[in-house]
């Protein structure tokens, strides 16, 4: 059985369905519902309506499909496996949301890789598998893993709204350190449905951790470093981190302190798409612009300096400067090798 594993390229690990599948997934969410929120935001910007009336729904509605052909790329299936992945995937999506076209392509994909090859008729018998073990995951468990999911969302937001100092610091840090680990925050975040005061506070936490690592690691990295992790991800101060992990506590006050500043001083708001992205490509600020639709433009735009950029930058600069002096973060300790 293992060699027929290996053979057929199927790895049941955390590093290949944990940290591999959800950051493809993640790439499936970008390249379709992302780009289509963007451009939607444009076109309604600019008064285009090719983008607000053909453009953005179309991108939106692929959604599903978008996700399927990533997770099977993700599990390295074979052609006829990533193709019929994308059909798994739009039925995932629509019969249990996100998570349920995570499972029923996961499962799917695996099932399909399994066969694939293995008869003279492969062209009809991949696909029929993939599609149908695919389609029955996600008519059995893509409902219920989706309302359990929303139901887990909608209680983080509920209780982010009864209790924004504690929630504030609790969604901040948690997301936020999700994030700079090989994990997809973006992911969880829409599979959590995460928006409101809730998506606000996992924006912020999200921001520091990237604007405070790419801050306090200026002085080594440069302005290549500073760009790469504060627009980028702060995914790659993980090595680091590993190496020292004390390195990992000013960014994560940081996470801490805006959180809270976020939910209850400026009451900023984001989406589930937004809401796991923080500073990468601005798409956390971008979001919270269509969050707060209707809030004055410069209120929204004070909320997003203060708790995405400026907060985070000072604080975590602040508790570097102090972890330095008291020798626990040395030369070096940030230094980005790429």
């Amino acid at each position: 059985m293992k060699e027929f594993l290996k053979r057929k390229e199927i790895e049941i690990s955390w590093q290949r369905y944990g940290i591999d599948v959800l950051g493809s997934m993640a790439y499936g969410l970008f390249a379709s519902l992302l780009v289509g929120t963007i451009l939607n935001t444009i076109g309604k910007e600019a008064g285009i309506q090719f983008l607000t009336e053909y453009i953005s729904p179309i991108a939106s509605k692929s959604a599903g499909a978008a996700i399927g052909i990533a997770v099977a790329y993700a599990l390295k299936a074979p052609p006829l496996v990533l193709f019929a992945s994308a059909v798994v995937g739009t039925a995932g999506y629509e019969l249990g949301g996100p998570v349920g076209t995570l499972f029923s392509v996961l499962i799917g994909a695996e099932f399909g890789k399994m066969v694939s090859k293995e008869t003279k008729i492969d062209i009809l018998i991949t696909p029929i598998v993939t599609i149908l073990i695919g389609g029955v995951i996600a008519s059995f468990l893509g409902p219920p893993l989706n309302a359990l999911m929303s139901g887990i969302g909608a209680v983080i937001i509920q209780a982010t709204n009864l209790r924004p100092f504690l929630m504030g610091v609790i969604v901040s840090v948690i997301v936020g350190m999700v994030l700079t680990l090989p994990i997809s925050s973006a992911a969880l975040c829409m599979m959590l449905g995460l928006a409101g005061l809730a998506g606000g506070a996992a924006a912020a936490g999200c921001s520091a951790q990237m604007i405070g690592f790419a801050v306090i690691s200026f002085k080594e990295n440069g302005w290549g470093g500073l760009s790469a992790i504060g627009i980028g991800t702060s995914m790659l101060q993980l090595p680091n981190i590993m190496r020292n992990w004390r390195i990992w506590i000013p960014p994560t006050i940081a996470a801490a302190v805006v959180g809270p500043i976020s939910t209850l001083v400026f009451k900023m708001e984001n989406t589930p798409l937004g809401s796991g992205m923080g500073t990468c490509g601005l798409v956390g600020q971008i979001e919270a612009f269509n969050a707060m639709e209707g809030v004055p433009f410069m209120s929204v735009l004070t909320g997003i300096l203060a708790t995405h950029i400026i907060l985070p930058a000072i604080i975590s600069y602040v508790f570097y400067v102090i972890l330095k002096n008291i020798g626990w973060i040395k030369d070096g300790d940030l230094k980005l090798n790429y």
